[in-house]
């Protein structure tokens, strides 16, 4: 074969080598490639490899397909009050249409700025400041469904609106700043009220409670002493009981003792003086003597007398 020839084919499948490798895609996952053949609209491609005829057919537009953020700069805005002041928004979407993305706008994400501002003027124009301040969530539903709707025939979809940040005039600020401090300053002398009436509270508890306990232990103190004097005062009628019976039992053994000895009338009398003498050492005034003893006492005394008077008993001797 001829050189020339052969240098020809090698260049023919070189050439050839390089159109398909040029012409075959990977379209990676969350992609998406829109295809024109001639100049219109073919097909989207998703993920995978894909083919496309030389020459025909071109890729337009590599679409990511991912949930997307754009930070739009803080936007001028005047409230119901004429108060002017500035907003950062934040706008989250998804693009869930890939050809109304590619031919519905020219620059979607510059409409998209546009429209928020646009938009974002139109809500606070209808509040007055305090209800722009406190109302951040009333102003992102309201953004997100009008610029939904807006950017639907551009193949968008807005999943969410954020006011980043709201940014009023410096006299203004320095007023919040001013109220925040004494609502501050209320909240705590609040709690710190709150904290020393919890501590009165708890200290009149305290006192309480201290002056129950101690009460609860004077009554237990005072119920064991009772018990006490009660229990030693049983045991003291016990013991005079027990000296009573045994007084009581010994002087029974010895009226029986002399009653088994059948003791004489000489001796019954001489135990008869022996309880006088006793009786007549007390303190006792008046004295009650039986009949028998007050006849032996006459007798006594009457040999008393004779023995002691010598005249009266020689007088008396010769009668004898």
């Amino acid at each position: 074969m001829d050189p020339v020839t052969i240098v020809i084919l090698l260049a023919v499948v070189a050439i050839a080598i390089i159109i398909v490798i040029a012409n075959f895609h990977i379209v990676p996952q969350s992609k998406a490639y829109v295809i024109e053949r001639v100049g219109s609209y073919l097909k989207t491609w998703k993920a995978g490899p894909h083919f496309k005829r030389p020459f025909f057919d071109r890729v337009v537009k590599k679409i990511n397909l991912m949930e997307q953020v754009a930070d739009f700069p803080p936007q001028p805005v005047i409230t119901k009050d004429n108060v002017r002041m500035q907003i950062d928004t934040v706008v989250f979407f998804q693009i869930t249409d890939c050809k109304l993305y590619t031919y519905g706008h020219t620059t979607p994400m510059s409409a998209i700025e546009n429209l928020t501002a646009t938009t974002l003027r139109n809500i606070i124009g209808e509040l007055e400041l305090d209800n722009t301040l406190t109302s951040r969530d009333l102003i992102n539903t309201k953004m997100r469904a009008i610029l939904d709707e807006a950017t639907d025939p551009w193949g968008i979809k807005v999943t969410r609106v954020e006011l980043k940040n709201i940014i009023p005039p410096k006299e203004i600020q320095d007023a919040m700043e001013k109220q925040m401090k004494a609502e501050r300053e209320r909240r705590e002398a609040i709690l710190r009220a709150e904290g020393e009436k919890n501590a009165t509270i708890l200290v009149a508890q305290g006192k309480k409670e201290s002056m129950i306990l101690e009460a609860e232990a004077q009554k237990q103190a005072q119920i064991l002493q009772a018990e006490a004097v009660k229990e030693s005062r049983i045991r003291e009628a016990e013991g005079q009981a027990e000296a009573i019976l045994a007084i009581q039992k010994a002087t029974a053994d010895g009226i029986r003792m002399i009653n088994e000895a059948n003791p004489g009338e000489g001796m019954l009398t001489l135990r008869r003086f022996e309880a006088f003498e006793k009786v007549a050492d007390g303190k006792a005034t008046k004295i009650i003597i039986p009949s028998e003893i007050q006849s032996i006492a006459g007798l006594v005394s009457s040999i008393k007398e004779v023995a002691t008077d010598p005249e009266q008993g020689q007088a008396e001797a010769p009668k004898a």
